[in-house]
């Protein structure tokens, strides 16, 4: 068991230092996309993103708008993973009532419910934050315009990098953290310390296999809406807005 465990340790560290190469190539990729997106809103009326400035108002709304959506996304994302481990754990709990046969190994328990909900909940969680990487970019675009939506790529895209790699790095400590101190390191198992390295073991899991993935996918499909959706953008104020400040 302790070597599965040193084993596991090492598996963390090296899903994080690869979750970085994975983030830092998906992030190039995003930028790449902005880039795209500025050239192809020039071709539709050339000048329209020459510069970014910050003093302008909509310009400001937009970055700050999307240093926002990745903190959102990841919340929405973590909050979703809690409520389906409370109906699992809820499943599991009748099902030990209900047949207290299964702990002592003479009866199966229904594997497949739990399943269900497994997956059924991650498909239903999945609706608001899918939601809101397609309508936020294109409600930005009509509010505030063309060069505004630009702002919003780029917060969203430096906020992002710094919340994925935070995510991926955190989580992975944290759970090598708690098998460290099971090892009997700081009093082992038993302890307030170790009690405290199970609370995040429990809150570093969500963080590096969902919230911090994620943002990558959160991030491609923003820029990817954007330039789709660039051309019907246009049509409000020749890519002002309707909202010009």
């Amino acid at each position: 068991m302790r070597t599965a465990d040193h084993l596991d340790s090492a598996g963390n560290t090296a899903k994080a230092i690869t979750k970085g190469f994975a983030i830092g190539a998906a992030n190039l990729t995003v930028l790449a996309l902005l880039f795209s997106f500025a050239t192809e809103a020039n071709d539709i009326n050339p000048g329209t993103i020459d510069v970014m400035n910050l003093l302008e108002l909509n310009v400001l709304i937009g970055a700050f708008i999307g240093v926002v959506v990745p903190a959102l996304f990841s919340a929405l994302l973590i909050r979703a993973v809690q409520r389906n481990a409370a109906k699992m754990v809820d499943e599991i709990r009748r099902q030990f009532e209900e047949n207290p046969k299964i702990l002592t190994g003479e009866e199966a328990a229904d594997f497949s419910r739990t399943i269900d909900i497994a997956t059924k909940g991650s498909l239903k969680e999945l609706v608001i934050p899918s939601i809101i990487s397609i309508v936020i970019p294109i409600g930005v675009g009509i509010l505030f315009g063309v060069v505004a939506l630009g702002a919003f790529l780029t917060g969203a895209i430096l906020s992002g990098f710094v919340f994925a790699i935070m995510m991926s790095n955190a989580g992975g400590a944290w759970d090598n953290a708690k098998k460290w101190i099971e090892d009997g390191n700081l009093g082992g198992k038993g302890t307030e310390i170790h009690k405290a390295s199970i609370t995040g073991d429990t809150v570093g899991d969500p963080f590096k296999d969902t919230a911090g993935p994620s943002i990558n996918t959160l991030l491609v499909v923003m820029s990817l809406t954007a330039s789709i959706f660039l051309g019907f953008l246009m049509l409000f104020g020749n890519g002002a807005g309707l909202l010009i400040f």
